[in-house]
C-alpha cells in the first residue's frame, strides 16, 4: 500500500503515466509490474480512485485519468492464466485475478456464483448476493447492496447505502481515458432491470424505478420543475438530487410514427423524494 516509506500518491501517479506512454515497451519491466501492483493494492484499500468527488468541477466529480491509464497499464502487463476456482476454469490476464475476501473485511459475498475483480474497492458493510459482478477500477462504498444479477462496471462509481437491485446494470468505462465514468451517488435506489450507462451522475437520494435506462443520448422529463434534461457535450446526463424517474412514453409527432400511433421511451421525474418515498424503502434496512 501506499505509506510515506515507499511512494506518495503524487510519485505513483507519475510512475504510472511513465510506464503507460512506454506503451508495449513497459512489458516485460519489472517496474513498471510493481507499479501497477501497488496501484490495485491501493485501489483496493480506497486510497485512489478512478473518480472522485471535487467541487470545483462542473459535474461535482473529477475523473482521475492516471488511475485508468493504471488499470490499463495492467490488462498489457498481463498474460492469459489459468484460475481454476471450485472444480470450474477461468482463463483471465494474470493481473486481474478475482478478489478474496476475509470475515475481516466485513463484506458479505454470499454463496452462489458471484465475482470481484482484483483492482476494485469494496468497502465494509457492503452486500454481494449471488450472483452478481464487479468489476477492477469500480468502487462500491459502505452499506450498498449488489443486488442479483447486477453488474457494476469498470471504474464505475457507487456511493454508501446505495441499492443495486435484480439485474440492475450499471455501465463501465476505461477508454477514451479522460471520459467520466457513471456515478451513483449516496442513498440511490436503482431499481430492477435499470441501466446507467455513458457517464450519467445519478445525485444523491435519486429513485430510480425498475426499467429505467439512462445513456447520454436519453432526454429526462421533469414534470415538477417544466424542464426537459440532457447530457450536452460538456457534460454528462445529471439526475437531480431526490428526483423519482419512472419509465414513460412520448408520442411521435410527424411521419409514418405519427400515422401509426408510435410512442418513444422517455424517462419522467414525476415528484422529488419525501417522507413517504423513503418509507417504501425502508425494507432495505431489513436485508443488509
Amino acid at each position: 500500500l501506499i505509506d510515506s516509506d515507499s511512494m506518495t500518491i503524487s510519485q505513483l501517479q507519475k510512475t504510472i503515466e511513465r510506464h503507460f506512454a512506454a506503451g508495449p515497451g513497459a512489458v516485460g519491466d519489472p517496474a513498471a509490474m510493481t507499479a501497477f501492483l501497488t496501484l490495485r493494492a491501493a485501489i483496493e484499500a480506497g486510497e485512489v480512485r478512478a473518480a472522485a468527488p471535487d467541487a470545483g468541477s462542473p459535474t461535482g466529480w473529477r475523473v482521475n485519468a492516471w488511475v485508468k491509464q493504471g488499470i490499463l497499464l495492467g490488462f498489457r502487463l498481463g498474460v492469459l492464466e489459468e484460475f481454476p476456482a471450485a472444480g470450474l476454469s477461468f482463463v483471465d490476464k494474470s493481473t486481474y485475478p478475482v478478489r478474496h475476501f476475509s470475515s475481516g473485511d466485513g463484506v458479505r459475498v454470499v454463496p452462489g456464483g458471484s465475482s470481484v475483480r482484483s483492482g476494485a474497492y469494496v468497502a465494509r458493510g457492503v452486500v454481494c448476493m449471488p450472483p452478481m459482478y464487479i468489476n477492477a477500477g469500480a468502487w462500491v462504498d459502505e452499506g450498498t447492496m449488489v443486488d442479483s444479477h447486477a453488474l457494476v462496471g469498470s471504474c464505475a462509481q457507487i456511493g454508501k447505502h446505495v441499492h443495486l437491485s435484480a439485474a440492475a446494470q450499471i455501465g463501465g468505462v476505461l477508454e477514451p481515458i479522460n471520459a467520466s465514468p457513471v456515478v451513483i451517488e449516496n442513498d440511490v435506489l436503482v431499481g430492477g432491470n435499470c441501466g446507467v450507462y455513458e457517464g450519467t451522475i445519478v445525485r444523491k437520494g435519486a429513485v430510480l424505478a425498475p426499467g429505467i435506462i439512462l445513456t447520454r443520448g436519453t432526454p429526462v422529463f421533469d414534470l415538477v420543475n417544466g424542464t426537459i434534461l440532457r447530457a450536452s457535450a460538456e457534460l454528462p446526463l445529471i439526475i437531480p438530487e431526490n428526483a423519482v424517474v419512472v419509465p414513460g412514453s412520448r408520442a411521435v409527432t410527424k411521419g409514418k410514427g405519427q400515422e401509426w400511433g408510435l410512442s418513444l421511451y422517455a424517462p419522467v421525474i414525476v415528484k422529488y423524494r419525501d417522507d413517504k418515498t423513503d418509507l417504501s424503502t425502508a425494507l432495505e434496512e431489513l436485508l443488509r
